[in-house]
């Protein structure tokens, strides 16, 4: 049976080029692609694909935040991530999440088609360029950084992510289809939680725990 593909990567060209190398292999289709997190939960329910391959670092909704909305609300569908983040704490994060494996984006052909094989035969498959034993103590005794995340609701993390972003209120509640009111209460209650009270204070936080690129 021929495994749906769901491609989500906020560079077209990384897309295409992935896209390219999924034609070549056998029992494989590409149902759909998209760059932002917020799509990528549109196109999962619209298309419910078999596999979803995914970018950690993703505006509107980061890569991690799609994992655990996808394992809550379709825990058939099968999450391969790819990254360029080889460190530890992301792949810890990924796991952790949700995603059934973990594979780094300059990882050889041969073994996007082994991780792809893995996942959707139900395995679990960690790229072989990762050191499992660090990942391992990752998972045992999660990163600060990650604990003080977790105190957030998915929703006060979407908006933590769009503020780090660079969106006013306005632009988060188009984004995310609620009121300015409710953004702004959302936004005092996180900066409550975390303990920062300011702008500049929530994008260090969220570049420190991985929520963004400190590139973005």
């Amino acid at each position: 049976m021929i495994k749906r593909i769901l491609l989500v990567d906020d560079h077209s060209l990384m897309r295409a080029g992935i896209r390219a190398l999924l034609d070549e292999l056998d029992g494989f289709e590409v149902i759909g692609e998209c760059g932002n997190g917020l799509e990528a939960m549109d196109l999962v329910r619209r298309e419910a694909p078999d596999l979803l391959l995914l970018d950690i670092s993703l505006p509107g909704l980061n890569g991690l935040e799609v994992v655990q909305q996808v394992g809550k609300s379709y825990p058939d569908i099968r999450v391969l991530m790819l990254s360029m983040h080889a460190g530890p704490e992301y792949v810890a994060r990924a796991l952790g999440s949700g995603a059934s494996g973990y594979l780094l984006k300059d990882s050889a052909f041969d073994e996007l088609a082994a991780a792809l094989q893995a996942v959707c035969s139900g395995r679990d498959y960690l790229c072989s360029a990762i050191d499992s034993a660090t990942v391992q103590r990752f998972i045992e005794g999660v990163p600060n950084g990650h604990s003080a995340l977790e105190i957030l609701t998915p929703r006060q993390r979407q908006i933590l992510q769009l503020i780090a972003e660079g969106c006013g209120p306005s632009e988060i509640a188009a984004n995310l289809k609620v009121s300015v009111k409710t953004v702004e209460a959302h936004r005092a209650q996180l900066m409550e939680r975390l303990g920062i009270h300011h702008v500049p204070g929530l994008v260090r936080f969220a570049i420190r725990v991985g929520m963004i690129s400190s590139e973005a």
